[in-house]
């Protein structure tokens, strides 16, 4: 088994009420950033977990994060990266 470090954004669905996103928007107006038109805040998790391969450890976090790590009400996941660590499991 080899180690790997999964990294996977959740951030809540489109049509959702993100009032922190509507928050961290108006801030970045004031600031002068006009340009900005909308805002999600959302989570960043990072699992360490043991496959034997990449797809493997991608299909694992996915089961996490549709079991556990993500509302699937009133959130989305994307699985951002997959890395192998040093070291085996």
């Amino acid at each position: 088994m080899t180690r790997y470090r999964v990294a996977v954004h959740i951030t809540p669905r489109t049509g959702i009420l993100d009032p922190q996103g509507r928050a961290v928007a108006g801030a970045l107006h004031a600031l002068g950033f006009a340009g900005v038109h909308d805002v999600h805040v959302g989570r960043h998790v990072v699992v360490e977990l043991a496959a034997s391969d990449a797809a493997a450890a991608e299909r694992e976090a996915r089961t996490m994060c549709e079991r556990l790590l993500a509302n699937p009400v009133t959130e989305d996941f994307a699985i951002a990266t997959i890395d192998e660590t040093a070291g085996a499991a």
